[in-house]
């Protein structure tokens, strides 16, 4: 992943770039500046951890599949085992994606798991238990997404490379078997 922001492109998907940042910043901002206004823990709690849940959701739904064309889920088997699937778009799609669209996503997937760790952090610091508890299940919001979409990406590159081993290992046997065929 390039730290730079890819030059001279335009986002592919302007709307969900922006839906994408807005929830993550709604969550945020009512977290930071509900203080402000509110008296009421409850409030608070509530309101961001469900800012958060939307975040959580359209990331895992809807952006996650429209900007790096990747979606993930996790399945309870009979046994009682935890089973991650996942969703990418065929190889040539994925390498169409949109560079800018693809580095807002990963960069502010990262950014906000940061920021509530330093807000976890500040909450530490003030002793204030409640409000850690709101961080923490924001938090815990974040890393699930980050740890689906990076097993999701890291799945994507597999199934690529065992494409590419399959299809050389075919070209191989095909071109051995039309030189055999011919002596």
């Amino acid at each position: 992943m390039d730290l730079n922001q890819p030059p001279g492109e335009n986002y592919a998907n302007p709307k969900t770039c922006l839906f994408h940042v807005l929830f993550k910043a709604g969550a945020l901002a009512f977290y930071i500046l509900s203080a402000l206004f509110f008296d009421s823990f409850v409030i608070i709690f509530v309101v961001t951890v469900f800012l958060a849940a939307l975040d959580f959701w359209v990331v895992k739904n809807v952006s996650g599949r429209i900007l790096v064309g990747l979606r993930w889920w996790n399945e309870i088997n009979d046994q009682g085992e935890s089973i991650w699937k996942f969703e990418s778009l065929d190889q040539e799609s994925l390498a169409r994606m949109n560079k800018k669209d693809s580095w807002l996503f990963w960069w502010t997937l990262y950014l906000t798991a940061v920021a509530w760790i330093f807000l976890g952090i500040f909450s530490l610091i003030r002793f204030q238990a409640d409000y850690l508890l709101v961080v923490g299940v924001c938090l815990s919001l974040s890393i699930a997404n980050i740890v689906g979409f990076t097993k999701c990406r890291k799945d994507a590159k597999k199934q690529l490379q065992a494409f590419a081993t399959q299809t050389i290992a075919s070209r191989m046997t095909s071109t051995m078997q039309s030189a055999f065929s011919v002596i």
